[in-house]
Formats: C-alpha cells, structure tokens, sequence
C-alpha cells in the first residue's frame, strides 16, 4: 500500500502531467525546434490509442516531414523523475508503432527534473539493438523559452539553464515575462499556478520565486494577503490557525510539496499532512 509521501509524489506528478498536456499543443513546436533540434515542416496528428496492454498513452505522437523531406514517425515522452524501466516502455512503444504505421520512428524522452538523468537509453544484446534520445532541458538556455510571445513556452524558462545569471534576476525576468504577455486577472492567476508547480522541479528557486512575484505581481500581492491577513484584523489566534489549515487544504489539493505549504501557512508538516 502507497505510503503518503509515495501519494504526495503521485499528486504532484499529475500536475506536472496536467499541465503539460494542456499546454502541450503551443509548447510542443518549441520543444521540437529549440530542444530536438528538428526542423519540421509538416506535422500530423497521431492517434493514441496505440496502447493495447499499456495504462499510459504517448505524450506526443505525430507523423512529421523534416525540412529534408525524411517523414516519420515522432514520438515525445516528458518525465519529471527517473524511472529504471523507461527503455523498456519505449521499446514497448517503439514495437507498437513500427507495427502500425511502418515508419520510421524517431523517439525522445525530455528530462525535466533539476539534476542530469541517469536512466539507461539502450538495450543491446546478441539478438537485439534498441536506443531513443534523452535530453534534459535543464541544459537549454532559458532564453530560448523567453524568445516565443507565448506564457505557456516563456514559463518553460523556469526549467531552463540560468548559465552565470543571477537566478532572482533570471526568474523576474521570467514573471515579468509570462505577465507581460497575458491579458486578464484569470489567465493570469492560471499561468502563475502552473509556473508555481514548475518551480517545485527547481527547490533551490523557490524563495527567489516567492521574493520575484512579491515584486511583479498584483495577484501574488492580493494572494498573500488573502493566506496572511484576511480574518487577522480581530487579532484571533484561533482564526488565524483556522484560515492556515482551510489554506493549506487548499493547496495540498493543488498538489503543491508539502514543505512549501508550510513555509506558506506557518503549519508544520505533520500536521498538514492529516489534512
């Protein structure tokens, strides 16, 4: 049986998940032309009920024509932990495919985790040689991300490489970047949540994170006093407790790590995680 911090990693994967497939349909060129290196000029959507046995479905499959006119078959998977058996679930997925379309298949996992991955990307024995392309996007430059007038791409930057920068400038930069290009209160409430669940891939970010939204951002200003201020003007210190356990459910539910609730509520961990 899962423990809870195996449910909590469970959560928080999921939102990495959601929040890639939902902005997978802007992101995904960039991916493909800054961090695969493909010059694609033709792309068709694939199906992906490939799987037969298989719980999971392809991150990104699409039938694509290179700028030298070689067409294949590209599959995309993203990860944001290691995980031993990836080479086999891409040979898995490899077989499947090859059979389908009977094409070449070209196939990349992009590492979105803060350190270099370590997973085995070959398989090679006497009957059998079979390899797909690993690349962590921690090692792209940031400003690739910060060039497309997207916030979906720009909040990508996040995950990117800071090179010798000064990681509170750099992530200003890249808030004032996703703000800049966002019209209205809601959009924008929506990308900062998602460019707060990335953050959580960086822990060494976050208190620079906090400091730069401070700074940038209305919403972040309001939010803060709505977790520190809203029902302290009675001067409670049973209200206050009330608000930090109503809030700290809230954003457990939003499947944020549980030491960042706690830095945010004042509550401590053991306490938010019997919530």
């Amino acid at each position: 049986m899962p423990d809870k911090k195996e449910n909590q990693s469970r959560r928080q994967t999921n939102q990495y998940d959601k929040i890639l497939r939902e902005n997978l349909e802007i992101t995904l060129p960039v991916i493909i032309k800054e961090i695969l290196g493909l010059d694609i000029v033709k792309s068709e959507e694939l199906p992906d009920d490939v799987q037969h046995t298989k719980e999971r479905k392809p991150d990104a499959l699409k039938k694509v024509t290179d700028v030298a006119g070689n067409t294949f078959v590209l599959h995309v998977e993203f990860q944001v932990k290691e995980e031993s058996d990836m080479v086999f679930r891409m040979l898995e997925y490899y077989a499947m495919l090859a059979r389908r379309y009977r094409l070449p298949i070209r196939q990349y996992v992009v590492f979105l985790g803060d350190a270099d991955p370590r997973m085995s990307t070959e398989i090679d024995t006497v009957h059998m040689k079979f390899s797909y392309e690993l690349i962590s996007v921690r090692k792209a430059n940031y400003r690739l991300f910060l060039k497309s007038d997207n916030p979906e791409v720009k909040m990508l930057g996040i995950l990117g490489n800071f090179g010798s920068g000064d990681s509170y400038l750099v992530v200003k930069e890249i808030i004032e970047g996703v703000k800049s290009h966002t019209t209205g209160d809601f959009a924008e409430s929506r990308y900062f949540k998602q460019l707060r669940i990335f953050v959580q891939l960086r822990s060494s970010l976050e208190q620079q994170f906090e400091k730069a939204m401070e700074t940038v951002s209305k919403f972040f200003k309001e939010e803060k006093d709505f977790l520190y201020r809203k029902g302290e003007a009675k001067g409670e210190a049973k209200g206050k407790h009330k608000k930090a356990i109503d809030i700290a459910r809230e954003l457990k539910k939003e499947g944020l790590a549980l030491d960042f609730i706690a830095k945010t509520t004042k509550l401590p961990i053991e306490e938010i995680e019997k919530l």
